[in-house]
């Protein structure tokens, strides 16, 4: 929970740990995607920074969301993270991922340990288990007690979106939706739905989510074109960040695609989008 009087401000984050500032943080560093989110509350982060899978010279537009990135401060990401210039832009919050135990992801963990001790810093936890409301909850809280007002035209487009969703997923015709990366011209990364948060929320509205074989890997099972093919998907969820390879013609002309960021920003505008698309989608297979 947050909490902001005239003399301090605190938040306690998903590792348990109460941050207590004198002041309300006004000038947040945070993950790009979570900059994202917060940008979406009207919380205008002071910097942000991207995962060792990113670009260390260029955020990823991916997963930015609606964040104007030309007049962002970019910090690097992963072990090029530049810590001097973050600090030498006072931010007076970080806000940070993980993907469960309480590690901080995207910063290595010396820096991250460098990191906290000279900023207050928080850590959100969207690791497996935790549904896609629940991360955006907690988002959500954060942004308020950072200041944010509610937001209830978002929530009830959300919400139409979900009934929108719900409604199309339960018509006659259910297709099979297959999450997918591209990992090269001979290889793939399928999705194992139940490890992404806004795939099991799409499955739990009645969608139809393409499950690959068990075997290793607890998010993707790895595999061939070939396979994939196989599976006979009448649409692809395409992860689109720059770390995925580009997808060309490895599905063939026959499956429609629709563009999928695992890392979705975890606000209500970004999963009524995702939402729409794929009820969209769906309601033109119902014709």
């Amino acid at each position: 929970m947050g909490q902001d009087t005239a003399r301090d401000w605190e938040f306690t984050d998903d590792r348990d740990h109460l941050v207590r500032t004198a002041r309300r943080p006004s000038r947040p560093v945070a993950y790009l995607p979570t900059g994202a989110a917060l940008h979406d509350h009207g919380i205008r982060p002071a910097g942000v920074f991207g995962s060792a899978h990113d670009d260390p010279a260029m955020p990823d537009p991916a997963k930015a969301g609606g964040l104007p990135l030309a007049d962002l401060p970019y910090f690097g990401a992963g072990p090029a993270l530049d810590l001097d210039a973050l600090l030498a832009a006072e931010p007076d919050l970080v806000v940070a991922l993980s993907y469960g135990g309480g590690q901080v992801y995207g910063i290595d963990p010396e820096a991250a340990k460098h990191l906290e001790e000279q900023v207050p810093l928080i850590v959100l936890d969207v690791g497996g288990g935790r549904s896609i409301a629940g991360i955006r909850d907690r988002l959500t809280a954060l942004a308020r007690s950072l200041g944010a007002a509610g937001q209830p035209e978002a929530e009830a487009e959300l919400a139409a979106s979900e009934r929108r969703l719900t409604e199309a997923a339960a018509g006659p015709v259910r297709p099979r939706v297959l999450a997918l990366s591209p990992a090269g011209p001979d290889s793939v990364h399928l999705a194992r739905p139940f490890a992404w948060p806004d795939l099991a929320a799409l499955s739990a509205f009645g969608v139809g989510l393409v499950d690959p074989a068990p075997g290793q890997g607890a998010n993707w099972a790895t595999t061939t074109w070939a396979e994939a093919v196989g599976l006979e998907p009448d649409l692809a969820l395409v992860d689109v960040r720059s770390n995925a390879s580009p997808l060309g013609d490895a599905l063939g002309p026959g499956v429609p695609t629709l563009p999928w960021n695992p890392e979705l920003p975890p606000s209500a505008q970004e999963h009524t989008r995702f939402h729409t698309a794929v009820a969209a989608f769906i309601e033109a297979v119902q014709l």
